[in-house]
């Protein structure tokens, strides 16, 4: 199965970038895992316009058969062996490609958020550049845990 990561906006911090490409290499060991970065647009705009803005930009790059989860404040919490037994779950029925998406600072609208899964990383608030190396180390884990390998100790 292919697992894609979208996310908008490149990545500022080279520390940051750093500690997401140790993730993504790893996880490379269990297939295919790729990440995109969805340019933002440049010009100040209202917070309506900016999501819809990126939502169409995020729209471009999905196909019908994707199994769309979005990261989100609102959706579901989990522990890391719960998340395990998710993925496990979603790989196993998925036909498509499993696509998470992280989004801008102003989140989702509602109408995206539609006949999407939300699963939550936590209770507080991360910025989405560090999100994209928490939500790394939380796949990796998982699969870690999927397959017997000490990399998890609960």
């Amino acid at each position: 199965m292919e697992l894609l990561l979208l996310a908008i906006d490149k990545t500022r911090e080279s520390w940051v970038e750093d500690g997401f490409r140790i993730y993504e290499k790893r996880l490379q060991h269990y297939g295919r895992f790729r990440f995109e970065a969805v340019i933002a647009t440049k010009t100040l705009l209202p917070r309506e316009e900016q999501i819809k803005r990126e939502e169409d930009a995020l729209n471009r790059l999905l196909k019908p058969q994707d199994s769309v989860v979005l990261l989100d404040e609102l959706g579901q919490g989990m522990s890391s062996m719960q998340m395990s037994r998710w993925l496990n779950q979603k790989c196993s029925h998925s036909r498509g490609r499993l696509v998470f998406i992280i989004g801008g600072p102003f989140g989702f609208s509602p109408a995206f958020k539609q006949g999407k899964e939300l699963i939550s990383l936590s209770p507080m608030t991360f910025s989405h550049q560090m999100v994209r190396v928490i939500f790394a180390e939380q796949l990796y884990r998982a699969f870690s845990i999927l397959n017997g390998e000490p990399y998890h100790h609960p």
